[in-house]
């Protein structure tokens, strides 16, 4: 599993732990993330993440 970081303010989005405030489970790829993802704390869209 990877992690990914914002570039924009440093929120890191881990695979292993998904992100549950989102309805995004444990698991859960980057890559398969839907498409309107955005940053939990600046709301920055998946092209502004850069894998850790």
């Amino acid at each position: 599993m990877k992690k990914y970081v914002c570039n924009v303010c440093g929120w890191v989005y881990d695979e292993a732990e998904g992100f549950a405030e989102q309805g995004i489970a444990p698991g859960t790829k980057f890559e398969d993330l839907p498409d309107d993802f955005q940053c939990a704390l600046c709301g920055v869209g998946k092209e502004d993440f850069s894998e850790e």
